[in-house]
């Protein structure tokens, strides 16, 4: 409700005070601030980075709950692009793309800029959320942008192919493994596992698999960058084809979050080792 010139600094503000409160999710990020950055960085570039990191994810909630409540015209003067030919061109071959991101930046606007600009239909993934009205709400929020949500569950592979099947470009978020049996990769030079399947949606239904990002401006818009489809041609096993192309997913997304790292607003553990800190420091669960 407020105008957006008083509610950025506001989100700033906010997300500075969750930084300090939140030491599990602090702890990580600083941990994902080393992988982005490289060795090379400082104590104090890290520290700078960790507290962008929250302030930008202040920012992403800010735009999240704006979204609902814009206007097509509003929605498209917010937005820049590079590269959306290759949705355009997968789209007018009949093979809607499988869109491939980090959590990176605002996301939720390029999806809703697809949708409610270009007249793309899009499907996204839901993660389940405690408790259940919790998610209801998510989910209702997702949809008041105009994207389709599936959630995460034995059914979001069967729904996912049906939506690509139905002309639907899905939105994937692919730099954590929520299911439990991901691939592993080597992910800013560590193990780790990631999510199998947008690999194998785009090795079965034929649909290109674009590693994508979105970044946040400094003048209050959002700018998406939609790379080239990566090489899912059948090659051998299944599995072996779908381990491929995760792994060279898994560099894309390397490639992508190093243009802003401080925008990579991933807080919860995803490495192995990143579970071992946590136990090492001991830091009290934070929801």
């Amino acid at each position: 409700m407020m105008p957006v010139a008083a509610a950025r600094p506001l989100t700033r503000v906010g997300g500075r005070l969750y930084a300090r409160l939140g030491a599990q999710q602090r702890l990580i990020v600083e941990r994902n601030m080393r992988r982005a950055l490289g060795p090379d960085a400082s104590a104090r570039e890290i520290a700078r980075a960790v507290d962008r990191v929250f302030e930008w994810y202040g920012r992403y909630w800010l735009d999240s709950f704006r979204l609902p409540h814009l206007d097509v015209a509003e929605i498209d003067r917010g937005f820049t692009h590079e590269g959306i030919e290759a949705i355009t061109r997968a789209m007018e071959q009949g093979r809607p793309p499988i869109v491939a991101l980090p959590h990176l930046g605002g996301w939720e606007w390029a999806a809703a800029w697809i949708t409610q600009v270009m007249g793309v239909p899009v499907t996204a993934v839901a993660e389940r959320l405690e408790p259940p009205e919790v998610f209801d709400w998510f989910l209702e929020l997702r949809r008041s942008m105009g994207l389709d949500v599936v959630a995460l569950g034995p059914r979001a592979a069967a729904e996912l192919s049906a939506a690509l099947a139905g002309g639907h470009a899905l939105a994937l978020l692919c730099d954590r493994d929520l299911s439990g049996d991901g691939i592993e990769v080597e992910f800013f030079g560590e193990p780790v596992r990631l999510p199998g399947g947008p690999a194998l949606l785009a090795l079965r239904s034929g649909s290109p698999l674009l590693p994508s990002a979105v970044y946040f401006k400094d003048d209050g818009r959002c700018h998406g960058v939609v790379g080239a489809p990566l090489d899912t041609e059948r090659r051998g096993r299944l599995r072996e084809d779908v381990a491929r192309v995760t792994q060279d997913l898994a560099h894309e997304m390397e490639a992508l979050i190093r243009r802003a790292p401080e925008q990579w607003h991933l807080l919860q553990p995803s490495w192995p080792s990143d579970y071992e800190a946590l136990d090492r420091e001991q830091v009290p669960s934070t929801s």
